[in-house]
């Protein structure tokens, strides 16, 4: 066996047994393919776990920039109480329609409002409605615009909220001196300032799996 077959035969035994694909979350994933959305999901393992960071952090309200077909967000969802919120923020509109019809079937569309647009004008305008800081931000975007989504997160968060940046090792292109492609350049902004501003705490975390070599980073914000 591979290496990659390795990482790949252990990522289905851990979601076989700790975060299996349900009806709902499996229709999200069909739905998406068959509407031509691009296959970047978050795994079911790495879904659980973003549920459970929310669950873990009690989150009564979260922000995801960058909802794709809306299956990291109905993994997300699931952890709010009755009254609980979440804003996700999609460019794309063909996008955001799957998502929206995938939270519906989820039984989650009291809970999620999918604002469309780009998510650098999306935040300011969400920004100017001053709503209550958000327990939890998820930012899985455009890895260009790492930082400034990173920025946002902070203004509208406070002492105690956690974030969560996705897709930070580009297969180990992070730390690759001659890479200068935006998706590797923002991404080190992104590290950089977690690294250096004085209301974060954060760390980051290498993963192998059925999605190759990547990981992500944890953020908490101090004050």
């Amino acid at each position: 066996m591979s290496e990659s077959q390795a990482w790949d035969a252990v990522d289905a035994y851990f979601t076989d047994q700790l975060a299996p694909d349900d009806e709902i979350t499996a229709a999200a994933l069909r739905e998406s393919d068959a509407a031509g959305l691009p296959p970047i999901s978050v795994t079911a393992n790495q879904g659980k776990l973003l549920q459970l960071l929310a669950e873990i952090q009690g989150a009564r309200s979260i922000l995801e920039i960058g909802t794709l077909g809306g299956y990291s967000t109905i993994w997300l969802a699931r952890a709010l109480p009755a009254d609980g919120r979440l804003v996700s923020l999609e460019y794309d509109p063909r996008h955001a329609e799957v998502a929206t019809r995938n939270i519906a079937r989820a039984g989650l569309d009291k809970l999620v409002e999918v604002r469309v647009g780009a998510a650098l004008e999306s935040l300011p305008l969400l920004a100017d409605e001053n709503p209550p800081p958000f327990d939890l931000v998820f930012i899985d975007a455009d890895k260009a615009n790492n930082a400034p989504y990173l920025e946002w997160a902070l203004k509208l968060t406070s002492a105690g909220s956690l974030i969560v940046l996705d897709n930070v090792v580009r297969g180990g292109r992070v730390v690759d001196a001659d890479d200068d492609a935006a998706d590797v350049l923002g991404t080190r902004a992104a590290i950089e300032l977690i690294g250096t501003h004085p209301r974060l705490s954060g760390t980051a975390i290498q993963t192998v799996g059925v999605k190759g070599y990547d990981g992500f980073a944890l953020a908490r914000v101090l004050a």
